[in-house]
């Protein structure tokens, strides 16, 4: 499973105050009652480029700074604080906010953070921070976007028949059941490098499929399934399946990654593409 047992994790939310902010801040908040998890909220002081030994540029008032955090956190905690029957905690920390989340992912539940924050260009898909954060997180990293809100529909999950996609799996149909909607689970198969017939490829990819999905029936049958096995680039087959989506759930890396790589080209492709809330799936931490 991709989700610790261990109900002490916290789910932590990264808060800086913005609008998309905001919006990640209520989805983390239900989720954490969801799985009635204690949330934690974290406001990183960053100190500005500008200051250091001999450049000149407006002074650097810490205590201002920290306390602009602290109010942040505040109006943060009492905007969910009716969100189910939640333990909230806060902290205002100095320092990189990447290397900060990337230190709480250790001990943490799931790590949520917005597509953009207040230092992103409304051009950029995604800021630095969900960027940073997505690749290098120990735990499982939940991107919210901006359309969150209005979001409805079932759990999309790509399958390969890899270990981490296997969490993927898992992650979805809990999920899906907890929300009461449908997974839709998509295989994409390539004849790139192969010399089979179309007919044997796609009769494997299906067999891959049910394999991944063997024993959820049982277990949650409260669940439906929706199959999917495309000819495709797999990136692309789980967001066109993802229209409407509610949540997106792809694991780190797929079969062709490998250990050394901070995120998967798929996952990657998928972080870059949703337009719903992405959960990126990751093994179980093992502190």
């Amino acid at each position: 499973m991709s989700y610790p047992e261990n109900p002490g994790r916290p789910v932590v939310a990264g808060v800086d105050g913005s609008a998309q902010s905001h919006i990640a801040l209520r989805w983390a908040a239900e989720f954490a009652a969801h799985h009635q998890a204690p949330l934690h909220l974290v406001h990183a002081v960053e100190v500005p480029v500008e200051y250091g030994p001999g450049v000149s540029g407006p002074l650097f008032d810490g205590e201002m700074l920290y306390a602009h955090g602290e109010s942040v956190v505040t109006g943060a905690a009492a905007e969910v604080a009716s969100v189910g029957d939640l333990v909230i905690t806060t902290s205002v920390e100095v320092g990189d906010a990447r290397a900060i989340l990337r230190q709480h992912s250790e001990s943490a539940r799931l790590v949520v953070v917005g597509s953009r924050g207040l230092g992103a260009l409304p051009r950029t898909l995604l800021g630095s921070v969900s960027t940073a954060v997505a690749r290098h997180a120990a735990c499982p990293v939940a991107v919210v976007p901006e359309s969150a809100a209005a979001a409805t529909g079932a759990v999309v999950v790509g399958v390969d028949g890899s270990g981490v996609s296997a969490d993927a799996v898992a992650t979805a149909f809990d999920e899906a059941s907890r929300r009461g909607v449908r997974v839709i689970a998509v295989h994409a198969w390539s004849e790139l490098f192969r010399y089979e017939a179309r007919k044997t490829m796609r009769a494997e990819a299906e067999a891959e499929l049910s394999a991944s999905l063997a024993g959820y029936g049982d277990k949650y049958p409260d669940v439906r399934v929706e199959r999917i096995v495309v000819e495709d680039r797999p990136a692309r087959a789980v967001l066109t399946a993802a229209a409407g989506a509610q949540l997106i759930v792809v694991g780190s890396h797929g079969r062709g990654g490998f250990a050394g790589a901070a995120l998967g080209s798929v996952a990657q492709a998928v972080l870059h593409g949703a337009h719903c809330p992405l959960i990126i799936a990751r093994p179980e931490p093992r502190n």
